[in-house]
């Protein structure tokens, strides 16, 4: 490949790492705002709500992680729109978004008592942790329409490449957090349901800040033209298709994790919490990551808008390469520096050494992730949902339930990460199976 040709197809690397660096603050926001809550609760006296929310953040990992397919959907359905400069497209895939996670929001909210009653009749944990996990729960949950909102507009804005805007959101959520936890945890000592709350707040908060920005940037010249598409049967079905797919590809993945924590709470309320201050860090990891994903979807999109198609491959390689350094920063700091990290997290030193034991599994489970979810991007980017759809079930199904399943027998916790670990390394022998079989990526292997 030539030197003027190589340009051609990496020109794109300004906009990429520019559009990376905002993607990933945007979507730290939900692990940050966990990290803060274990952070000021793992320095109370008692352990048990620290546990307890530990516990709680299963069902909101459901709740939240898995509806998403909001912000990633939306990301990718508007920058294709923005690729073939459809303005109106634009438009229509803020409303539809937003019209189905209005819907899903006020049904979570309606329904909050089964789903906790359900919740914690599943999850396993002592009744003084329980506690204090459905006070977390009761508290957190009324933050349900800002979040599923800011999920939508995160994902618009990234699509349309406005960074400022999500740069923003993702200042005044994760600032506000820090300050709400501060007065709610440490001042008025109301420890579990303290930090819910806090959460719930910097949520609207930031969804106040998201609604100026639309207010801002929208033409609005245009919605009444627009208002009179938004029903068309077909692009809504079209549009449900997309984000089921994608509903199912978070339903997988954050079923695994969740049965990873639930399984850890069966073998005890230390390993419990040692696996879940492990987490904690390895979500970190891979929400960074997801940033990274969220920006090869939106690039992919535009790309696939402007039929720029010989630019997709050299994309993934640079997304891959770009996380693989991100993810190995973070596992090969936990494994060097241990008690340094988790000492913030938490002064119990019986937890802080037991967690030492198992740090190692961060190495395989985050290079295998940053792999995983930059081949989900390109897809999800192409809006090939049903591949990844049907490569999340065959890793969750095939792969992750059974190595659990024997995990529970024989009570092994490095057979559990394990299980993890392969869920990840089989959506990469999948996907990577895959790129094979799509008509432009096979063009653009031979042209190259």
């Amino acid at each position: 490949m030539n030197l003027t040709l190589a340009k051609n197809y990496y020109n794109f690397l300004p906009r990429f790492y520019r559009l990376s660096f905002v993607a990933v603050l945007s979507n730290m926001m939900v692990p940050l705002a966990g990290l803060c809550d274990t952070a000021f609760l793992g320095h109370l006296s008692n352990i048990q709500p620290l546990a307890g929310v530990i516990l709680a953040s299963i069902l909101f990992d459901y709740l939240y992680r898995i509806l998403k397919f909001l912000r990633n959907s939306t990301n990718a359905m508007t920058a294709q729109a923005v690729g073939e400069n459809d303005t109106k497209g634009v438009i229509l895939a803020w409303l539809r978004s937003s019209l189905i996670a209005v819907a899903i929001a006020f049904t979570i909210l309606i329904l909050q008592y089964p789903i906790q009653k359900l919740g914690f009749a599943i999850l396993s944990g002592s009744p003084a942790i329980e506690a204090s996990g459905i006070e977390y729960f009761n508290a957190r949950i009324w933050g349900a329409p800002a979040v599923l909102m800011n999920f939508v507009l995160i994902g618009w804005f990234l699509g349309r490449e406005k960074n400022s805007f999500v740069l923003l959101i993702s200042i005044v959520a994760n600032g506000s957090n820090v300050l709400f936890d501060y007065l709610m945890i440490y001042s008025w000592g109301w420890e579990s349901s303290g930090a819910g709350l806090a959460t719930a707040l910097s949520q609207y908060l930031a969804l106040l800040v998201a609604l100026i920005g639309v207010a801002i940037s929208v033409n609005w010249q245009e919605i009444p033209l627009v208002i009179k598409k938004i029903w068309e049967r077909e692009a809504w079905q079209n549009a449900i298709s997309f984000k089921f797919n994608i509903l199912v590809r978070f339903l997988a993945l954050i079923s695994a994790y969740s049965i990873f924590t639930n399984v850890s709470a069966g073998m005890g309320t230390n390993l419990l919490t040692e696996n879940g201050l492990l987490l904690q860090i390895a979500l970190l990891s891979q929400f960074t990551i997801q940033g990274v994903g969220m920006t090869t979807q939106t690039l992919i999109g535009n790309f696939k808008g402007k039929e720029e198609y010989q630019k997709m491959l050299p994309l993934l390689g640079v997304s891959i390469l770009t996380t693989l350094v991100i993810a190995l920063s973070f596992a090969f700091s936990v494994i060097f520096f241990p008690q340094t990290i988790f000492s913030l997290l938490t002064n119990h030193m019986e937890i802080n050494q037991g967690v030492v034991s198992y740090t190692i599994w961060l190495l395989p489970l985050l290079s295998f992730t940053a792999i995983a979810f930059m081949l989900e991007g390109y897809f999800i980017g192409l809006k090939e949902g049903v591949i990844v759809r049907n490569a999340s079930l065959i890793a969750f199904i095939v792969i992750f339930l059974p190595l659990t399943m024997i995990t529970i027998n024989i009570q092994s916790v490095h057979l559990l990460w394990f299980s993890l670990t392969s869920y990840m390394s089989t959506l990469i022998l999948v996907l990577t199976t895959r790129i094979l079989t799509i008509p432009k990526s096979v063009e653009l292997i031979s042209s190259n």
